[in-house]
């Protein structure tokens, strides 16, 4: 499956943006959906997952309540509402596709295949 992530941009903080990862080669719906980023000088961290049936989502606790992850099985994609952004927002978003059961991966290993990323920055 390949993963295409858009979406980013030069926010102000406090301002919103919204990422998609749309899919192509194979349906996104028997697969946990995340989005991972990556700040400068910094590892790549987990932000976000979404189940299989999107009935359940999991944060990292530096976003809860100001991101929401959602899903669009009809359009074979994945989105990610970022809001109250902040500087520290700042980085390199990844979305990526979890194959494996349990289908609930946290960290980089637990996923298989990546988009090629989009940029946000957030300026103060």
């Amino acid at each position: 499956v390949q993963l295409q992530a858009y979406g980013g941009g030069l926010v102000q903080a406090g301002g919103s943006l919204r990422l998609s990862c749309a899919a192509s080669g194979r349906t996104l719906s028997n697969y946990a959906l995340g989005w991972f980023r990556q700040g400068p000088g910094k590892e790549r961290e987990f932000v976000a997952l979404i189940s299989r049936s999107g009935s359940s989502t999991y944060y990292a606790d530096s976003v809860k309540g100001r991101f929401t992850i959602s899903r669009d099985s009809a359009e074979n994609t994945v989105f990610l509402h970022l809001n109250s952004l902040k500087p520290e927002d700042t980085a390199l978003y990844y979305c990526a596709a979890d194959v494996r059961p349990p289908y609930w991966g946290t960290t980089s290993d637990d996923y298989d295949y990546w988009g090629q990323g989009t940029q946000v920055t957030v300026s103060s």
